[in-house]
């Protein structure tokens, strides 16, 4: 039988007493008497500096495609990443615009506010809202 190390370290720390546990602790690799327990989860950092909205909070005037400027992107990639293709789609009217995005572009330094100025840029047409199918699905492709 095997013991597991968090075993072997949790009777080290509970028989120690006294000057039995100043020694041990002297021995132990961090030099702690008592346990600490591990953080088995990394800090989570958001991936944009803006909040992410998602698709299902988004206005109910959107939904019925009645108003013009409301604008849907999505992402294609090609065969074994080599390529990808975003798609920005009109709501009303189902405009689309294809945008190339070279291999090796990395999408995950640019917040969606910049994204949307790049939109402008293609498409000087008023917007009310530009959303991604999934943001995640932009990001992982570059």
């Amino acid at each position: 039988m095997n013991p597991c190390v968090e075993t072997i370290y949790q009777s080290i720390f509970i028989q120690a007493k006294g000057a039995l546990r100043k020694e041990i602790a002297s021995l132990m690799r961090q030099g702690r008497t008592r346990r600490r327990p591990a953080v088995y989860s990394r800090q989570v950092r958001p991936r944009f500096k803006d909040p992410m909205v998602m698709i299902s909070q988004r206005p109910a005037s959107v939904e019925d495609r009645a108003v013009p400027g409301h604008w849907e992107g999505d992402l294609i990639i090609g065969a074994k990443g080599r390529s990808a293709v975003g798609t920005l789609v009109e709501r009303s009217t189902r405009y689309t615009l294809l945008l190339y995005l070279p291999k090796g572009t990395d999408l995950s330094v640019w917040s969606e506010g910049e994204l949307d100025v790049i939109a402008g840029e293609l498409n000087d047409r008023p917007r009310k809202t530009l959303d991604w199918d999934t943001l995640g699905s932009v990001l992982v492709c570059c």
